[in-house]
């Protein structure tokens, strides 16, 4: 019997020939990543285990990334930055993202912002390994053909002691879609999509794997936005099979070899969609959870009091763009926050041009807030003076990932997850608005 992509990744890693889903296998692990959040506690029960005086297993496959709670007066978010960067040197970990000046992020040369895209633009993110993190959204990794996936500080203290890992092999499945994809709909609008149709628990401790004729079309970062949000249905993880696209992208950023693998022809799937996704239209998520799937056309009475472009899920260099297609030579009728994901994000705000202006001219112009200091701000709530966080009783019409109550603040706000095309047509009109209004 033939394996899927992620069988496949997790028998190799666990030295085996094959792997079946419910086997509980010992892998080893080629990267974990923890960031300020969970980084102190992972540190605390590695030392606790393995002895104060414990070195970790490889100081070369540990990455550390502050990028949650960043640019705050709360000395408790800060004091966490701290640890991450006692312990960096303490071990002398090789990748530790470090931002010294928070008055000045620019003045950081080392600082990157949120994680799980700058894995995937420093390079850490290659075919065919096991990565894991402190993170729920660490499958964003997935649309690099690998095995990614979040855990907890306990299981992460014991990999940055051994470097192994006891999982359970996850089911796969597979979503299939084809069909060219109209120019009003994104990855974000598929997975929305996706999930709504299987439910929050639809695909628990399971394997989405994403494969047909539009996802071979679709860049790097489109990519990462379907296998970003596979937790959001309850996901093990996301996959998508790497490609010429991936090469490209991941030889650009690193000389570390690696070595793809593929699903097989005979493989077995628990279950099998298929979607043609010209007959798809915009979709958001409603409050309070994100498979409360709505056309974005029969939300168009929701009054909204802000837009929010951001996060691992919508605050990449394409995200922007495509929100600028639509936003540019208009005026936003509600506050529009600008979060980029990262420092090479903000810089391509700058420097990326549509129609002969850059980006962060577009969005000025319209009456955008200055885009912010990378980090994920707003996207999980903070401290109070976090940037972005949305106030009682407020409607937000988001690019990020999640939409629980008090997600990105206040408990009482009501949050509609939507594409970036979505989120930009709403801060023109102040309602909740289907892109194909301003797109034709």
């Amino acid at each position: 019997m033939g394996m899927t992509l992620t069988e496949k990744i997790l028998a190799r890693a666990s030295g085996k020939t094959s792997v079946e889903p419910g086997e509980n296998i010992w892998v080893s692990v080629d990267l974990l990543m923890t960031h300020d959040v969970c980084g102190p506690g992972t540190i605390g029960v590695f030392k606790r285990e393995f002895g104060k005086d414990a070195q970790v297993w490889d100081k070369e496959k540990i990455v550390l990334i502050p990028d949650h709670y960043i640019f705050t007066a709360d000395e408790r978010a800060n004091r966490n930055v701290d640890i991450l960067r006692d312990f960096a040197e303490e071990q002398q970990i090789k990748y530790f993202y470090d931002i010294r000046d928070r008055s000045d992020f620019k003045a950081n040369p080392d600082y990157k912002g949120v994680c799980h895209i700058a894995l995937a633009q420093e390079g850490h993110t290659r075919p065919g390994e096991v990565l894991f993190g402190t993170d729920s959204h660490t499958c964003n990794a997935g649309a690099f053909g690998q095995f990614a996936t979040g855990i907890g500080n306990t299981d992460a203290g014991f990999i940055m002691g051994t470097g192994k890992l006891l999982i359970k092999v996850p089911a796969t499945m597979r979503f299939v879609l084809d069909g060219e994809l109209p120019n009003y709909l994104l990855a974000k609008d598929l997975i929305l999509q996706i999930i709504g149709d299987i439910g929050v628990a639809g695909a628990t401790y399971r394997t989405l794997e994403f494969a047909g004729e539009t996802v071979t079309q679709m860049n790097m970062e489109e990519r990462m936005t379907l296998c970003n949000m596979a937790i959001e249905a309850g996901g093990k993880n996301g996959t998508v099979a790497a490609d010429e696209t991936t090469f490209e992208y991941v030889r650009a950023r690193t000389n570390l070899p690696f070595q793809p693998v593929y699903t097989d022809a005979d493989a077995k799937f628990y279950s099998d969609r298929h979607y043609d996704v010209s007959q798809l239209e915009p979709v958001v998520a409603k409050p309070h959870s994100p498979d409360n799937k709505a056309l974005a056309r029969e939300c168009r009475d929701v009054k909204i009091d802000r837009v929010y472009i951001g996060s691992c899920t919508g605050g990449k260099a394409s995200d922007f763009l495509n929100a600028a297609k639509i936003i540019k030579g208009r005026k936003v009728q509600v506050p529009t926050y600008l979060v980029p994901a990262t420092q090479k994000v903000y810089e391509d705000l700058f420097s990326l041009k549509y129609e002969g202006q850059t980006l962060s001219e577009i969005f000025l112009e319209a009456g955008c807030i200055e885009p912010a200091a990378p980090s994920c701000a707003a996207c999980l709530g903070g401290p109070k003076d976090t940037f972005g966080r949305v106030n009682a009783a407020e409607v937000c019409v988001s690019t990020t990932n999640r939409n629980f109550p008090g997600r990105m603040g206040n408990k009482e706000a009501q949050i509609y997850l939507a594409s970036p095309y979505t989120a930009a047509a709403s801060a023109l009109t102040g309602y909740v608005t289907d892109p194909r209004e301003f797109l034709g």
